[in-house]
């Protein structure tokens, strides 16, 4: 007898983001099912929060939950704190499981359950209380729904439930003193060269973190240069895989392919990171050098030495 495969249900929190990816674009946040925006006269005409309050101070706001389905809908609301992925930079949300410390823990909703009846819209006030120690600067995060439906995800004997969810960003301000401030560390260079220069081509992957060590967003921009012997120019170039905003405390570590590097040199790499009043660079030197060649050259010299130290033996037993 054939026995059933035994599944497993598991909730996995948020995992599909309307708000994952680059930078913000002047519509609601949706996923087509529902979507989530600051309440204003017309819908989606304000599609995120941009908040500026001093510390210790509160205020009212509302939240406009809108279901585009042919069913109620029920949602879980909540604030949370905005960060960015390891895998690109990208603007993310912690879930509500995650502890949140900035403007995800101040975000109280007036009513944290909402049922939203099919194709309308529930707006709900929520109130923003700033601490009175909080850190001058940027604090951004989201007002969240969560729909409390867990669909089935994934194959096998082990299914994974999927609870979807969509937010609103919020910009957050508190005023203060503002420090802009960027970094580039911990810059390596991994080459892929052959064996004989000539034959076949080469690549080296250079990798970087980018370092938001301020207390505001930054939209930095980021310029790849390699110099070569006598400081020949071997590559300037603008790179494209770089986060529009990188929020306040945050680093994310970043590479890039350098297609057609150098087979035999002897340079530097210098990756130059600029934003809002910051310039900073971060440097890695390479020599590129093929093993065979490198080989060759070590016999020759060995070989070289050798025969220079025989000579002047023999020179001398011959004084």
């Amino acid at each position: 007898m054939r026995s059933k495969p035994y599944v497993l249900l598991l909730s996995a929190v948020a995992a599909l983001l309307v708000f994952f990816g680059a930078a913000p674009q002047a519509t609601a946040a949706e996923n087509g099912e529902w979507a989530v925006y600051p309440a204003a006269a017309k819908p989606g005409s304000r599609p995120y929060y941009y908040l500026s309050v001093d510390p210790g101070t509160s205020l009212t706001e509302r939240v406009t939950v809108t279901n585009k389905t042919a069913a109620p809908l029920t949602f879980r609301l909540y604030g949370a704190d905005a960060y960015n992925t390891d895998r690109d930079g990208g603007f993310a949300i912690r879930t509500q499981a995650e502890k949140q410390t900035g403007a995800g823990a101040w975000i109280k909703p007036e009513r944290t359950r909402v049922t939203v009846p099919p194709r309308s819209a529930v707006t709900v006030p929520y109130t923003l209380t700033v601490p009175a120690d909080a850190d001058p600067g940027d604090h951004p995060g989201a007002l969240v729904a969560l729909d409390e439906r867990i669909s089935p995800s994934g194959q096998g004997s082990v299914a994974v439930g999927v609870q979807r969810a969509v937010g609103a960003r919020v910009y957050l301000r508190v005023n203060g003193p503002t420090v802009p401030a960027l970094a580039v560390e911990d810059v390596t260079l991994e080459q892929d060269r052959p064996l004989v220069p000539g034959v076949g081509g080469s690549s080296a992957l250079v990798t970087y973190t980018l370092h938001n060590r301020g207390n505001i967003t930054l939209n930095p921009k980021v310029v790849l240069k390699a110099e070569g012997l006598f400081g020949r120019t071997l590559l300037d170039r603008d790179l494209a895989k770089v986060p529009s905003e990188l929020l306040p405390r945050q680093k994310i570590r970043l590479t890039e392919r350098w297609s057609g590097s150098p087979q035999f040199d002897w340079g530097d790499v210098t990756l130059t990171a600029s934003a809002k009043d910051v310039e900073e660079t971060g440097t890695v030197s390479f020599m590129a050098l093929p093993w065979l060649a490198a080989g060759t050259l070590l016999v020759a010299a060995v070989t070289g030495f050798l025969g220079l130290r025989m000579h002047r033996r023999r020179a001398l037993d011959e004084a």
